[in-house]
């Protein structure tokens, strides 16, 4: 999830540190990454698990189809439930875990973006409700639309991550430009082989879901008119993701040679 992405960027703040000792800074990231990776982890496995159950249970019926949010726990409890194992249970309650971490991320990444782009110097308390209610106010109103059906919530899902999909290059290319450029961040920039991989692997992402997007609107669109609207815009996202990607090749901050502590410094200091 794109938002995810600045929301570990924002967290790596909320340690307290000496900026200008580079052990310290060092430290933080350490912990800082193994504190990412175990978290992304988890829910890969979680995602694996989930998907590997449905695929196995349902892929190639009549009922994969049919299969919602609302109705899935009702299938799953069909298909492996009886006896001691509450499947139907377990569901929802993974289910209603899945919504409150997917909430929490969201609006703290909203308020930190919102935060940031504001520059809000407010007391905490009131730049924490602003900017959270930006984040989720939007939510609950969309929630609140799409509750009259069963069938409505299921689009809303596929759309929403769809959107997500689309938004991921925004998130992936400026992180790796910022991170990989010395002049940025000083001695804390990544390595060539972790730059390397780390464009590798959001290229493959990007291409992944590009294909699933080409194949969730060519399954969805229908007219010339729509299809054309589409096609459209379709080409403006690519020519805007190159554009990203050339940019950042040749992006150069417009204060060169000031390092990463230097900065932390001075702004730990206003």
């Amino acid at each position: 999830m794109p938002h995810n992405v600045f929301l570990h960027s924002a967290l790596v703040q909320s340690r307290k540190i000496d900026p200008r000792q580079k052990g310290q800074v060092q430290e933080a990231l350490n912990y800082y990454s193994i504190e990412s990776s175990v978290a992304l982890l988890v829910s890969f496995m979680i995602n694996l698990f989930v998907t590997a159950v449905f695929a196995k249970g349902f892929y190639g019926t009549e009922q994969a189809n049919s299969i919602g949010l609302v109705n899935a726990g009702q299938y799953l409890q069909e298909k492996y439930g009886g006896g001691i194992f509450p499947i139907l249970y377990i569901w929802g309650i993974g289910l209603l875990a899945a919504g409150q971490s997917s909430t929490i991320t969201g609006t703290y990444a909203g308020q930190f973006i919102m935060g940031g782009f504001l520059n809000l110097r407010l007391k905490k308390w009131l730049r924490s409700l602003i900017t959270r209610s930006f984040a989720i106010v939007p939510t609950v109103v969309v929630a609140l639309m799409f509750k009259k059906s069963e069938s409505s919530l299921d689009i809303l899902n596929e759309w929403l991550n769809v959107l997500q999909s689309m938004q991921i290059p925004f998130a992936l290319i400026p992180l790796l430009t910022l991170a990989s450029k010395e002049h940025i961040m000083g001695l804390f920039r990544i390595g060539p082989f972790l730059e390397r991989l780390a464009w590798t692997v959001a290229i493959l992402v990007i291409v992944i879901n590009g294909y699933l997007l080409l194949d969730f609107f060519a399954s969805e669109v229908k007219g010339l008119l729509l299809g054309f609207l589409v096609c459209s815009c379709t080409v403006a996202y690519i020519s805007f993701i190159a554009y990203l990607v050339s940019h950042g090749v040749s992006f150069s901050y417009t204060q060169p040679g000031l390092e990463l502590s230097n900065r932390l410094a001075n702004s730990s200091s206003a």
